[in-house]
């Protein structure tokens, strides 16, 4: 088959192609020596978080579960969108997803299995952590999908939007959360109609009146002369203006959302949003923020976050205790407080423990997905799932 792109179809992900060599070569050795059937616990647990991060949103788990679905196999995970540990309150490893079944027939798909959870959980980490930082109140839109493979998109804005963002830019990617993109203009199109004015009007002539008039303000003049010019030339019918400032020209980049906002309101405009894009991060946020920006449009950023570091390993063989080192084998509950989301791991027929922090009673979080290779449950929308990290962010204070 000759490929346009350099991406794997589904197919070719669902047969366990994109999978290390040396999984395949163990299931040929397996089956060999009559291994096949051997039944096994296998546990996904966070090896390290990046950037001493306190917690991660676990994200990717519905493309997993399509993955596993079909095998000979039970699946238990935390739901999609919790908000998760390294290690418990004693310094346990948590384990987010276990496998029970012949590990013959699951061990091609550990490479897939971590790759649709790593990177989904990184993505969404990075919108939450900006989410936290801002508030509720602002507007956050995922800008991030030109720096990365287009192959990707899907993933990374349903990734954003579950981290707390409200809106994505790509077209596929609100197809996927099931929202209208959302997104304002190009400098292009100023530079190509080489008049601010008429292309902020032709937008305006042009576009659906259901499409926000979030005009570009820092094409050819000074930020909060053009973001005058804007709100002159639509008047009532303009909802904000974008200042995407290059970083030759930031200067004090709060100073000038400040100016924009002062020159905006002494003139009347006090209705007309200050949305920032270009270079926005969680050191800077909350600085802009502060001064007077409205929402952000952040892009590479969150698109390009650090992976959470997940790894599967067994911790138990036909029912009985066994890991590598640094592992701790067995089968175990994960229970979490629902007041201040702390956790405890135990073994599995251990009592339900008491939160250490507030001594309130604390709930099994895991949930059994995958019953014999069937999706025995039905996932959450969207939407859902971040209505749950939103609630989830409410309790936590690190950041």
């Amino acid at each position: 088959m000759e490929r346009l792109f350099h991406i794997a179809t589904d197919e070719e992900i669902k047969r366990g192609e994109t999978t290390d060599v040396y999984f395949v070569r163990t299931k040929e050795i397996l089956k060999a020596k009559g291994y096949d059937k051997v039944n096994v616990i296998a546990e996904i647990t966070v090896s390290s978080l990046p950037e001493k991060w306190p917690w991660a949103v676990f994200t990717g788990l519905d493309e997993a579960l399509r993955l596993l679905e079909g095998l000979p196999i039970d699946v238990y995970s935390v739901p999609e969108g919790t908000i998760v540990r390294a290690k418990d309150y004693y310094g346990v490893k948590i384990p987010l997803v276990i496998i029970e079944g012949p590990y013959y027939e699951f061990c091609i798909y550990e490479t897939p299995l971590l790759g649709f959870l790593c990177q989904a959980s990184g993505v969404a980490t990075r919108a939450a952590r900006i989410r936290k930082i801002v508030g509720k109140d602002k507007l956050l839109l995922a800008f991030g999908i030109r720096r990365m493979h287009p192959a990707l998109a899907p993933m990374l804005d349903r990734a954003a939007y579950i981290g707390g963002f409200d809106g994505v830019s790509s077209l596929i990617g609100a197809k996927t959360i099931g929202k209208k993109p959302m997104g304002t203009m190009p400098h292009a199109l100023i530079i190509v109609m080489r008049d601010q004015v008429k292309a902020w009007k032709a937008f305006d002539e042009v576009m659906p009146p259901e499409v926000p008039r979030i005009m570009l303000v820092d094409t050819f003049y000074d930020e909060k002369i053009e973001a005058v010019m804007a709100a002159e030339a639509l008047k009532d019918r303009i909802y904000g203006v974008r200042l995407d400032t290059p970083s030759s020209r930031k200067g004090n980049f709060a100073d000038i959302i400040r100016e924009v906002r002062w020159e905006l309101d002494i003139r009347g405009h006090k209705n007309v949003k200050i949305i920032v894009s270009g270079g926005v991060n969680e050191h800077n946020v909350k600085e802009l923020a502060d001064a007077g920006a409205d929402g952000f449009g952040i892009g590479t950023y969150v698109s390009n976050a650090p992976v959470v570091d997940l790894a599967m390993d067994i911790v138990a063989v036909e029912g009985k205790p066994v890991a590598k080192r640094g592992k701790f084998s067995g089968r175990k509950v994960v229970w979490r407080c629902p007041n201040d989301l702390e956790y405890v791991v135990t073994p599995w027929n251990a009592e339900p423990p008491k939160c250490p922090k507030c001594g309130s009673k604390m709930e099994n979080i895991l949930v059994k997905y995958i019953e014999r290779g069937k999706i025995i449950r039905k996932l959450p929308s969207v939407d859902k799932i971040r209505r749950y990290v939103l609630e989830q962010l409410s309790k936590v204070s690190e950041l």
